[in-house]
C-alpha cells in the first residue's frame, strides 16, 4: 500500500515546492487514491501563486484538502483524477475524480470522490470541476430556446460554458476574446468567434467570464433590453469600474453573479453537489472538451509551470499535470 507521496505547495506568493507526505491508513469509510492527472485551474490557482486572494475572501476561497492558509505556505487546487487502491469494494479499481490538490496519492472520505464514467478519459475527467461551476453558471442563466448568447472570455470556464450553450436547441451562441487565437477552440466547440470590437449586440444572455473590468463592460454593452449579465469571474483585490450610465437603466439591465460554492437557487432544493458533480462527469462523455486540455507537463515541474502561466509565457486554457512514475 502506497504510504509516502509528494504534494504541490505555495512556499511563498510566487515561489511553489514539491514537499514529501506520509499518508495515513485509510478508515473504514475512507479511500487511498493514487493520482494519474490533475489539472491547473489557471485563472484562480494564479491568482492564488501570486497573493492575489483578498483576506476577506480567505475563508470562501478555500478549497477541499486545503491545508495550510493564505497567502502562504498553502496546499492548493482542486482538479484530481485517480485510482482507488484501496477502499470500499464499490470504488477499489475505479477511476474517480475529486477536489483536491495537487497531490500523488492522498487519502480521503469515501463520499469526496465521484467515479468517472466509462466513456470519459481520464485525462479529460479533471475538468469536472470547471464543467461542474459551467453546469452551475446555466443553472442561474437559464437561457431559453433560440436565445442569443455571448461569452465574454474564452478561458476554462468561460469555453466550458461555451461548449454546453451549444447543445440547446436554436441558441446562438458568440464566444468573445481579445486572444484571436481562440477562434480555433470556439470552431472546435461548434460557436460562434469575435474579439470584443467585432462582438455582435442585442444579446438575451451575456455569460461573462474574462476576469477583468473592461470585459464586464462590454459585456453589459452586449445586451438587448432587458438582458441579463451572469458574472463568473473571480478578480480577487482588484476594484471593477464600471459606466452605468447609456442604457443600463433605460434598458433595465441585470448583472448577478454566479459561484460554484452553492447549487445554483434554481435547483438546490431538487440536486446535490454530488449530483451536480456527477452530472459534470457525464457531460464530459464529448470529445468536443478535450479542446480545453492545452497542454501537459510532469508533476515535478508543477512550480514552474504555475510561475509561467502567471507570467504569462505558457499560454493555456486547462493546463495537464501527469503523475506517470510517482
Amino acid at each position: 500500500m502506497i504510504r509516502d507521496a509528494h504534494a504541490f505547495w505555495l512556499r511563498s506568493p510566487g515561489v511553489g515546492e514539491i514537499r514529501p507526505v506520509t499518508l495515513p491508513e485509510p478508515g473504514p469509510d475512507e479511500v487511498l487514491v493514487r493520482a494519474l492527472y490533475s489539472g491547473v485551474s489557471r485563472g484562480t490557482e494564479t491568482l492564488v501563486f501570486t497573493g492575489g486572494v483578498p483576506a476577506d475572501q480567505y475563508a470562501a476561497m478555500r478549497a477541499p484538502f486545503q491545508e495550510g492558509d493564505f497567502p502562504a505556505p498553502v496546499k492548493y487546487g482542486y482538479l484530481s483524477v485517480g485510482v482507488v487502491e484501496a477502499g470500499p469494494a464499490r470504488l477499489r479499481g475505479r477511476t474517480v475524480f475529486c477536489l483536491h490538490p495537487h497531490q500523488s496519492a492522498y487519502v480521503v472520505p469515501a463520499a469526496a470522490v465521484t467515479p468517472v464514467p466509462g466513456g470519459v478519459p481520464a485525462a479529460r475527467a479533471v475538468l469536472a470541476g470547471t464543467v461542474e461551476t459551467a453546469v452551475n453558471a446555466l443553472w442561474d442563466a437559464a437561457p431559453l430556446v433560440g436565445d442569443r448568447v455571448s461569452v465574454v472570455g474564452a478561458g476554462m470556464v468561460g469555453c466550458a460554458v461555451a461548449a454546453l450553450l451549444a447543445r440547446f436547441p436554436g441558441v446562438r451562441v458568440e464566444l468573445v476574446d481579445t486572444d484571436p487565437a481562440r477562434a480555433a477552440v470556439a470552431a472546435a466547440l461548434g460557436v460562434g468567434f469575435a474579439s470584443p470590437d467585432d462582438a455582435a449586440d442585442g444579446r438575451d444572455l451575456v455569460v461573462h467570464a474574462s476576469a477583468t473590468a473592461p470585459g464586464l463592460q462590454r459585456a453589459i454593452d452586449l445586451l438587448a433590453p432587458e438582458g441579463t449579465v451572469v458574472e463568473l469571474s473571480w478578480y480577487g483585490d482588484r476594484p471593477v469600474e464600471l459606466s452605468l450610465g447609456g442604457s443600463f437603466h433605460s434598458g433595465r439591465l441585470t448583472i448577478r453573479s454566479s459561484q460554484v460554492g452553492t447549487v445554483s437557487p434554481a435547483r438546490a432544493a431538487r440536486r446535490s453537489y454530488a449530483d451536480r458533480m456527477a452530472l459534470a462527469l457525464e457531460l464530459l462523455a464529448d470529445p468536443v472538451f478535450d479542446a480545453l486540455l492545452t497542454g501537459r507537463s510532469r508533476f515535478a515541474d508543477l512550480p514552474d509551470v504555475l510561475d509561467r502561466l502567471a507570467a504569462g509565457s505558457l499560454p493555456a486554457l486547462c493546463h495537464l499535470i501527469t503523475y506517470d512514475g510517482e
